[in-house]
């Protein structure tokens, strides 16, 4: 009950922004006497938040604690859906089993697990993927999406797009997506996307989507052989940014693209992707377990699968590969 409590006020300080909300509002708002506000609000004092007091007025949040937490998220948040349920750990070794995890016991679509550290990350072809503590984004998104089983594999790439779009909001720039999952800022891998699926033969119980997002990683917490493909928002925008703000930005735009995809199918979405992407219309070459094949990138099915023209002209289908550009 008192998690709940807490929430609901989270929830009432995020929807007045700067504005100021009275004890009365909040008692109704909370279902709490204004004694039990009271004692809430004395708890975030006493973890670091400063609180502004007017009388009759009421109260307003000034700032929140530099340390990133599941209240921090939610006072920043804008869907409806995602992010409801936030499972935060300072440390665990992936939030994809955490998530995979709830998706088989309490979990609900739009629950997310985010943690300051990852100690086990991994990326696509279960790669290691570089997690430094309090500097990016580690987060598993759950959903129980209602589409076909042939169609999870989309739910990649408009993740990709959301994560486009609320770096572009929070930044002023605008990354570009590497088919299938890889997002880059000058040619340096920012973002990572996993995703992960639970069905049965009648159906998708749970897809769980991974993102790692590089924020304020400096030069140096790059090992050196990583410093030529991998880089950070930091670095290539020179300026700290709130993980809190960027992960609520990325929320956003995914319910908004998820609510389109499910209601009007991935047309749109294709469109967006490819506007994004670092390949479309160039020379590249794709390595899959067939062999390595060169060509023009024509763009993506409405399957997601890439279209690679050669020299003489044929069209190949990638499902799955390595893409130098």
């Amino acid at each position: 009950m008192q998690s709940n409590i807490r929430k609901k006020l989270l929830e009432a300080f995020a929807q007045a922004g700067d504005e100021f909300i009275s004890g009365q509002k909040i008692a109704e708002l909370t279902g709490a006497s204004r004694t039990a506000v009271w004692k809430h609000i004395e708890d975030l004092r006493n973890e670091g938040y400063v609180l502004e007091a007017v009388r009759k007025k009421g109260y307003r949040i000034v700032s929140i604690p530099d340390k990133m937490s599941a209240d921090s998220i939610r006072l920043q948040l804008k869907s409806k859906i995602l992010g409801q349920q936030i499972h935060f750990y300072d440390c665990v070794d992936t939030t994809q089993r955490i998530a995979n995890e709830l998706a088989n016991t309490t979990g609900v679509e739009g629950t997310i697990v985010v943690a300051d550290e990852q100690t086990a990350g991994k990326g696509r072809l279960a790669r290691q993927w570089h997690a430094a503590k309090g500097k990016g984004i580690w987060m598993s998104i759950l959903l129980k999406p209602n589409i076909p089983i042939h169609q999870a594999p989309k739910l990649t790439l408009l993740t990709a797009v959301a994560v486009v779009q609320g770096i572009k909001e929070v930044t002023g720039i605008t990354p570009q997506i590497k088919w299938p999952n890889d997002i880059l800022l000058n040619g340096k891998k920012i973002t990572g996307i996993l995703t992960e699926m639970q069905a049965e033969a009648d159906g998708i119980h749970s897809v769980v989507i991974g993102v790692g997002i590089n924020v304020n990683q400096q030069i140096e917490d790059f090992s050196p052989e990583l410093r030529d493909i991998a880089t950070s928002l930091l670095i290539e925008n020179g300026q700290m940014l709130s993980r809190e703000e960027l992960i609520c930005s990325v929320l956003y735009h995914f319910e908004e693209l998820y609510a389109t995809f499910q209601r009007d199918g991935f047309a749109s979405i294709k469109a967006l992707w490819e506007s994004y992407a670092i390949n479309m219309g160039k020379t590249i070459t794709a390595t899959t377990a067939q062999g390595r094949i060169t060509g023009i990138a024509l763009g993506i099915t409405e399957d997601g699968v890439l279209l690679l023209k050669d020299a003489d002209e044929k069209v190949h289908s990638i499902y799955s590969a390595d893409i130098e550009i």
